[in-house]
C-alpha cells in the first residue's frame, strides 16, 4: 500500500514560507543540493533517494552561513521563544557547528552531545556545564525521519536535562512519521526548509531539468514506494528497526 508523506506545510506563517525559499535558493547557490536517480543515494536510515542535501557546505560560505543563521535564530524565537531556552546542544558532528553560531547569536551557553561516550578519560557523552534541569535545544544540520533525534536526546536526558525542542536548517518533510517519531518522546521538530521548499524555489530556474524535476516530484509524492523500488526501506518502522540494529 503507497504511504504519503505528513505534510510540513501545515501551520505556517507568510515569514515561515518566505524564510525557507530562501533557505532553499541559498542552498541551490551554494550547490548544496545533489540530484542522481539513475543511482540513487542510501540515507543513514536506510531510505534511498533521488535527492541529496549537503548542509556541511554551508560551513564554507560566509553570507549563506550568516544569513540562514540569522534566519534560524529568528525562528527559535518565533516558535520557540529565548526565554523558553537555556542552552543550545549540537549534535556529533554536524550539529556542533550550527549550535555554536545559534548559541553565540542568542548569548546562551552550548554544548555538545556524541552518539556515544567516548571511552576514555571521563567517558563523558555530553561536553559542556548541563546541570539537572537545565531547558536544552538540540540542535542538528538535517533530519530524514527523526530517528536520530532520540539517541542525542535520550543522552541528555539521562544527564538531568530537558528536551522539548530540536532544530535543524533542513527537514526532508517527505517520510511519514517523522513528527510522531519525536511527538512521542515529547519533542517538538523545528526546521528552515524542506524539499519541497527546494522544489519550489527550483520553478522557472535551472537547477534541474524538467525530466528530473517530475522525477523529484515523484519521489517526493511517494517517498516509500520510490524508496522500495529502488532497494531501500519502505516504512518508518523498517527504518527505525535498521537504524537500532546498526546501533546496537
Amino acid at each position: 500500500m503507497t504511504q504519503f508523506a505528513e505534510s510540513p506545510m501545515a501551520g505556517r506563517t507568510q515569514w515561515d514560507r518566505d524564510a525557507a525559499l530562501t533557505t532553499a535558493r541559498i542552498l541551490l547557490e551554494i550547490k548544496a543540493i545533489n540530484f542522481r536517480p539513475e543511482d540513487p543515494y542510501t540515507l543513514t536510515s536506510g531510505w534511498k533517494s533521488p535527492v541529496y542535501i549537503d548542509c556541511r557546505k554551508i560551513i564554507f560560505f560566509p553570507r549563506a552561513r550568516t544569513k540562514i543563521m540569522e534566519l534560524a535564530v529568528e525562528k527559535i524565537g518565533r516558535h520557540i521563544g529565548y526565554e523558553s531556552i537555556d542552552a543550545v546542544v549540537g549534535g556529533e558532528t554536524a550539529g556542533i557547528p550550527f549550535a555554536a553560531w545559534i548559541a553565540d547569536r542568542m548569548m546562551t551557553p552550548m554544548a555538545y552531545v556524541r552518539k556515544k561516550p567516548k571511552g576514555f578519560g571521563r567517558n563523558a557523552q555530553i561536553e559542556g556545564d548541563v546541570p539537572e534541569g537545565m531547558r536544552t535545544l538540540l540542535v542538528e544540520d538535517l533530519t530524514t525521519d527523526g530517528a536520530s533525534k532520540i539517541r542525542f536526546a535520550n543522552a541528555l536526558r539521562d544527564a538531568g536535562a530537558i528536551v522539548n525542542h530540536t532544530f535543524v536548517v533542513f527537514f526532508y518533510g517527505v517520510f511519514p512519521g517523522a513528527h510522531k517519531t519525536l511527538a512521542d518522546m515529547d519533542i517538538s521538530l523545528h526546521s528552515l526548509c524542506t524539499w519541497w521548499d527546494v522544489l519550489e524555489a527550483c520553478a522557472g530556474g535551472d537547477y534541474f531539468s524538467e525530466k528530473d524535476s517530475a522525477e523529484v516530484r515523484r519521489f517526493l509524492e511517494d517517498p516509500c514506494g520510490w524508496s522500495k523500488k529502488h532497494g531501500g526501506v519502505s516504512s518508518a518502522e523498517e527504518a527505525l528497526a535498521l537504524k537500532a540494529k546498526a546501533e546496537a
